[in-house]
């Protein structure tokens, strides 16, 4: 009897697991539903890594159709991209996963940016679309993803994944069906529900495979099946998955104050490039005080706080200048000791603009608030390594060694000679040496930014350059 009973409780359970997840699971015919993504798993065990716990969550019935094969066979020949591929992913999927959950939603949809976007956080299509889940802007700016001048939401990893769940939660809801809720994020629900209309006057099928698409809509479900039967049975494909763990890769951390990218990076003591990949939003080489929610991983994010904490030096070298409508590009670079084409690579200017509008531009700070010659970032950072201050250990400093290059001539007791050139200017040699602008002209008692071919300028290292 107690067997019985026992057998009744545990049928229940899956019942009810089943009815728990019928919201997201679609109805489909059986001609599509395939065994490609079959697998026995052991659920009285934790998911052994993120992979694992993605194969937990499939609901989305599984398509067959030749262009599934060829895709797949397509993926299984091509293993260093699905591999790249998957190592970018592993440091987002655990993020991704858990909104996944949260809503209900099935797994496979955490695979969806393999297929958008290569999971790069930076891609940007012809068609204007960017980030990890490939938002155009029209789009973006409906579900909330902030584009302006100072950073593109489409690209944070964070506000796009919660974008697009949303828009995905939300194409469902309004096809009742998978396959078309996706060829929807692909063509538009609206070109969908028009294909849809258009076999319904011919008396046509109106599920997805009875719909005719563009032909990037076409292949855009069987990829994502392809996809799916990869990560679902990788051995089968000759294919072994990078290590991705079942725990958060990154946080956030918030600071108070204008911080620069390549000083946020150092404090963390991660490379500019790794910093970059976790924060893609940011369109400019500083993130000002109300935008600065840094993505730093896990175990960065105390060696981060406990450099800033004994960090005294101005976080950022860059300021906004305020144009007047109609000032000059040449006025305002000459002011700020750059040139024109610097000036506009640095906000992204059009070669055709010459004056100015009412946008902010960014230049250098040339104020006394800036890094002095005796305790620039790098002879700070590297002082207060080896004195055991910063997150390492006090026997071997925890922040990469410093260039000669980024440590300033008087504190080091290096000083170099710099021979202007032709098109040099001091925004440009002082970036070059990695200092200040104000750092330069204080080590040559420059009064303004004006120099001369021929001159020769104090600069850090022991190198002449002639």
């Amino acid at each position: 009897m107690n067997v019985l009973r026992l057998f009744v409780l545990s049928l229940a359970v899956v019942l009810a697991g089943c009815a728990s997840q019928s919201k997201h699971v679609s109805k489909q015919p059986d001609a599509m539903v395939a065994a490609d993504t079959s697998r026995t798993i052991d659920l009285t065990r934790p998911p052994q890594d993120i992979w694992d716990r993605i194969r937990r969550g499939y609901a989305i019935p599984n398509l067959r159709t030749d262009l599934v094969d060829q895709w797949t066979e397509y993926y299984a020949r091509n293993a260093p991209s699905v591999i790249t591929m998957s190592e970018r992913a592993s440091k987002y999927l655990y993020h991704i996963l858990d909104e996944i959950e949260a809503r209900g939603l099935p797994t496979e949809l955490a695979l969806l940016p393999f297929v958008e976007s290569a999971y790069n956080p930076g891609a940007y299509s012809k068609a204007h679309a960017s980030g990890l889940w490939q938002f155009i802007p029209s789009t973006g700016r409906q579900y909330k993803l902030e584009q302006t001048w100072w950073q593109d939401q489409r690209r944070d990893p964070i506000a796009s994944t919660t974008a697009a769940l949303d828009y995905l939660d939300y194409l469902y809801e309004f096809q009742g069906d998978w396959y078309l809720a996706l060829a929807s994020y692909n063509w538009g629900e609206g070109s969908v529900r028009r294909a849809i209309q258009r076999n319904e006057q011919q008396n046509l099928g109106t599920d997805y495979l009875s719909l005719r698409m563009p032909e990037e809509t076409r292949n855009y479900v069987p990829k994502l099946q392809a996809i799916k039967n990869i990560i679902a049975n990788p051995q089968r494909y000759g294919i072994s998955l990078p290590k991705a763990q079942n725990a958060p890769y990154f946080a956030n951390v918030r600071t108070q104050q204008n911080i620069d990218l390549h000083i946020a990076a150092r404090l963390a003591e991660m490379s500019i490039e790794e910093f970059k990949a976790l924060n893609p939003s940011h369109n400019r080489e500083v993130i000002p005080a109300h935008y600065a929610e840094l993505v730093l991983p896990v175990d960065k994010v105390k060696i981060f706080e406990q450099n800033l904490a004994v960090f005294t030096e101005p976080l950022s070298q860059w300021q906004t200048y305020e144009p007047q409508h109609g000032e000059s590009f040449s006025t305002i670079a000459q002011q700020h000791g750059m040139t024109i084409a610097e000036l506009r690579k640095l906000n992204g200017l059009s070669a055709k603009q010459t004056l100015a509008s009412t946008q902010s531009l960014l230049v250098p700070i040339t104020t006394p608030s800036t890094p002095t010659v005796d305790d620039p970032l790098g002879v700070q950072l590297a002082t207060l390594s080896n004195q055991g201050v910063l997150a390492g250990s006090p026997s071997k400093p925890s922040v990469r060694p410093v260039s000669a290059s980024s440590v300033a001539p008087k504190a080091r007791g290096n000083v170099a000679l710099h021979q202007v050139r032709k098109g040099d200017t001091l925004f440009g040699i002082a970036r070059q040496y990695n200092i200040s602008l104000d750092e330069l002209k204080k080590l040559n008692n420059l009064k303004n930014n004006h120099i001369k071919p021929g001159h020769q300028l104090r600069v850090p290292g022991t190198q002449v350059r002639g």
